[in-house]
């Protein structure tokens, strides 16, 4: 006989089409219509258009999509259990969550980390469609509690990419287009401590394109980029290396030159026999690749089985990697970084002297 979690993989298609249909779901219910009372025009309806447009710009695409996740699964274990999602109750998302923690069939259990963000992705859900989740419920706040409590772990962090790793890094790769690109997508996440959304969705120009998340100035002295990142519109400040072979300034001037690329998305493919390069912007997922690889590729962690390695590192390895490294004032790795406080960067820094205040001897002892 099939299991619980095995009926509730098997009772619809597949995710991504569940997403999608509630995504289409979400479009007919997100909330933004006309009062009523208001009769409909061409001028208003153009204008619950436009709103519409600007709501779903609240949360990024990959949000959206994990939101559309959360939901779909949600809803098809509502069904499973006779009942239906709307309207929200707390009891039912109490007895969800420890089905989440506590899987009954073959399913693992779920990390405290992303049951948090399945409850972020209900309570999103529901204010969509008109409703509001009480997460201070005693329903659901106390299963959440008990399930922290009794399964919170340590975060488990991605290593960080040091100085002496990019340069291995950069060095596998070759001269030609691809080559110009991945090496300048390299040094550039890194000095910069970007993430690599941030990367990847880079113009040459402010307002290029409608789904730019950034521009890039070059100067004298270094490149300046203007991103629109998570906490709102930042500037990063990228100096000039002390050699052309490791100078990430130096690296995207060669790329945009060679690629001969003026306006647009500035990380784009390249043609399949690699001399020229495409319009279509890369996908943040290149990134992740793209170390993955180099990472092997340099040697890196060679003490350990491949698998290990691979899981090692990943897109967040870079902006780890400037925080671990750079031997500045803590408060100039956290403006780089765009963090709201210094204890977020020092979740970031893998080496650190813990220890340079000593407040035990500072209070005489």
């Amino acid at each position: 006989m099939a299991t619980e979690n095995e009926k509730l993989s098997s009772a619809r298609p597949s995710t991504s089409e569940d997403a999608q249909g509630d995504a289409r779901d979400h479009e007919k219910s997100d909330g933004i219509t006309l009062p009523s009372h208001v009769a409909g025009s061409g001028t208003l309806d153009q204008l619950v258009e436009t709103a519409r447009g600007y709501a779903e710009q609240a949360a990024s695409e990959n949000t959206l999509k994990a939101y559309a996740k959360d939901w779909a699964h949600f809803a098809r274990w509502c069904r499973l259990k006779g009942t239906d999602p709307l309207p929200p109750s707390s009891e039912m998302i109490g007895l969800y969550l420890a089905n989440l923690a506590a899987p009954t069939g073959k399913a693992p259990a779920l990390s405290v980390s992303t049951i948090e963000r399945r409850l972020s992705g209900l309570s999103w859900n529901y204010k969509q469609r008109g409703f509001n989740l009480e997460r201070k419920n005693r329903h659901i706040a106390s299963v959440l509690a008990g399930i922290k409590r009794k399964h919170a772990r340590p975060p488990v962090q991605k290593e960080a990419i040091l100085a002496e790793d990019i340069l291995a890094m950069v060095a596998t790769l070759p001269y030609d287009l691809r080559g110009l690109r991945d090496r300048d997508i390299l040094l550039i996440g890194y000095a910069g401590g970007l993430r690599r959304s941030e990367i990847v969705s880079l113009d040459v120009h402010k307002d290029d394109t409608p789904d730019s998340g950034g521009w890039i100035e070059i100067l004298e002295e270094g490149a300046l980029l203007t991103l629109n990142a998570k906490t709102g519109w930042r500037e990063v400040e990228i100096g000039r290396g002390s050699s052309d072979q490791t100078c990430p300034v130096h690296a995207l001037e060669q790329w945009l030159h060679f690629a001969k690329i003026d306006f647009g998305p500035v990380f784009v493919g390249t043609s399949r026999d690699g001399k020229r390069a495409t319009e279509t912007r890369l996908n943040d997922k290149h990134v992740v690749r793209l170390i993955k690889r180099t990472v092997l590729d340099a040697g890196i962690r060679a003490d350990l089985p491949e698998k290990d390695r691979l899981a090692l590192f990943a897109g967040h390895s870079l902006r780890a990697g400037l925080a671990s490294s750079a031997e500045v004032d803590e408060r100039y790795v956290q403006k780089q970084l765009g963090h709201a406080s210094a204890e977020m960067t020092r979740r970031y820094q893998r080496r650190r002297d813990r220890f340079r205040v000593n407040l035990t001897k500072a209070a005489g002892l």
